[in-house]
Formats: structure tokens, sequence, C-alpha cells
């Protein structure tokens, strides 16, 4: 095996072993949500971009914090290639469509009321980040929020946008 294949199957078994299904350095699982505009999204489809992909619900007080800053580097790096995915968990659709009007997101909102894209990238913790490069492998996970973690989303975002 080459050496650097080793490293993503390293990280595979592992995230495999823990029982995560999403590690560092292993592909991004697909999935296919609808968009709170009733289009669907396909994250397969985003390949080539980098992608921000952020779970929150609308009861969620660290999720309404954060989304100014979200809506922040959307602005600033969209046209270098960055798409920001909001996955929303709330079981009514319409509690999703409330929040984001209310609290002003200006990136797409996907609706994940059934939690399987929750279940399939199962990080734990309310809001959660998971940073993807190009090549639709997983480079950073971020569980939670805490002001001032927008700096680093921004230095990654920077970092992915330049390779």
């Amino acid at each position: 095996m080459r050496t650097h294949l080793l490293t993503p199957l390293l990280a595979l078994l592992l995230a495999t072993a823990a029982g995560a299904t999403v590690a560092p350095q292993a592909a991004a699982p697909d999935f296919t949500l609808r968009t709170a505009d009733g289009r669907n999204l396909r994250l397969q489809e985003q390949r080539g971009q980098v992608v921000m992909v952020n779970f929150w619900a609308s009861w969620c007080g660290p999720c309404k914090q954060e989304v100014p800053q979200l809506n922040r580097l959307y602005d600033k790096y969209r046209a270098a290639g960055f798409v920001l995915l909001g996955v929303n968990i709330d079981d009514d659709a319409m509690a999703a469509t409330h929040a984001t009007a209310r609290w002003g997101v200006k990136f797409p909102v996907l609706l994940d009321g059934d939690k399987t894209v929750t279940r399939l990238y199962d990080l734990g913790s309310m809001p959660a980040t998971v940073l993807i490069d190009r090549d639709g492998r997983v480079r950073y996970l971020h569980r939670g929020y805490r002001e001032g973690a927008e700096d680093e989303y921004e230095r990654q975002i920077r970092e992915l946008v330049k390779e």
C-alpha cells in the first residue's frame, strides 16, 4: 500500500472502530437533502468547492449566536469557491424556515427533519461544523460553538481555498 493512502485509510479505520462515521481525511459521507425553498441538493455535486456543513436547530442558542459570523464568512469567500450549507435538524420544517428568516441566514438551508444526515455524521453536539476540501475529504470538525471560533473557521477556509 502506498504511504499517501495509509493516512486516510488509518483515519477511516480508527473512526469506524470508535463508532464515528466522520473523521479528518476520510471521504465526507454523501447525502441529498431538500432545501428550505424546495430544491434537492446533493453534497457530491459540490465537489471542486470548499464546503462547510453547519448542523443547527432553531432552539439552539449558540447556533443563533453563530449565524452572523457564518453569514460574514459566506459573503467573504463564496466567490473564491466556498460553499456553506446549513443543515437544520428541527422536526418541524416551519421552525427552520421561521428561524432562517428571523436570524437573517444568507446561505442555503437544508432540512434534515428525520435526522438521517445528522445520524450519518454523528457529531454529538449542536451546532456542529464540518469543513470539506475540494476533493470531498473531511478536513476539520468543530463541535459546539464558542465566541471567537469564527477566527479558526476563517483560517481553515483560507487554507482550503488556496489549495
